[in-house]
């Protein structure tokens, strides 16, 4: 996984970027309303979600649900609904809305759905910004996010938290999974050791990257931050049982739920 500095955050938000005229490109929307590299994207990521699965199967254990239990959970920044696929398998009676701002993503995902049709829905909601779609009830029993969050800076992180708490029931669990950094450069040279080690073919790309899979690129470290500061913003939007419930490295599942 790319590393990136510790608090090299680049605001995305429309309210965050006013003040900010010196700030490299947002290349977020060209990328992913890109046709060319949500296709490219979809065709890497295809063994990865595979590779993913362990980690789905967490975060669906870790819900409070009975296995026959009928409940609706929103899977955010879903792209094609490899999280929401794992939860639905696991939950035969739950229902999903994924919501997604990429329309080349949702396309897709419409297709890989289809083995949950009548259980999911899409809903197009940019994350960047604070107006949720009336398509996203409140009272919503489960709010998952994966790989998702860390394109946010933090201040839209921490109102993103906020939000995702009070379209929660009480008793609603919120669970990311996501990538984090560190400022400390002892822990960064052990993790790309053991990333060199446990995959050794990942440091010998086979083609050099094309523009746009550069900016995606960019688009994806710009905003990955620590963990510390992103608990903290748990905590201060009223969660509780927060915990790291899962890491390896610089990938984490982290969460909590709204008290009852």
């Amino acid at each position: 996984m790319p590393r990136a500095r510790a608090g090299f955050a680049i605001p995305r938000a429309l309210g965050d970027r006013l003040d900010l005229m010196d700030e490299p490109p947002d290349t977020s929307t060209t990328v992913w309303h890109s046709d060319e590299f949500v296709h490219r994207w979809i065709e890497k990521v295809e063994g990865r979600e595979g590779g993913h699965g362990p980690q789905f199967r967490l975060m669906g254990e870790l819900l409070p649900f009975d296995s026959q239990a009928a409940f609706t959970f929103l899977d955010l920044g879903a792209g094609t609904g490899a999280a929401a696929r794992w939860i639905l398998s696991a939950y035969p009676q739950s229902t999903a809305l994924l919501a997604d701002y990429s329309r080349p993503m949702m396309l897709a995902g419409e297709s890989k759905m289809q083995p949950f049709a009548g259980r999911f829905r899409y809903v197009e909601f940019d994350m960047s910004l604070d107006r949720w779609p009336q398509q996203i009830p409140a009272g919503l029993d489960a709010v998952v996010t994966s790989m998702c969050i860390h394109h946010m800076p933090d201040r839209r992180k921490q109102g993103l938290f906020r939000e995702i708490y009070e379209h929660l029931a009480p008793g609603g669990w919120y669970l990311n999974y996501d990538e984090v950094t560190t400022a400390d450069p002892v822990v960064v040279a052990a993790w790309d050791r053991a990333d060199a080690r446990s995959n050794p073919n990942d440091a010998h790309p086979c083609t050099p990257p094309t523009p746009l899979e550069e900016a995606g690129h960019e688009d994806h470290i710009r905003n990955i931050t620590a963990l510390e500061p992103q608990i903290g913003f748990l905590r201060s939007a009223g969660f509780e049982g927060i915990d790291v419930y899962w890491k390896r490295l610089d990938a984490v599942i982290y969460g909590g739920r709204r008290p009852m």
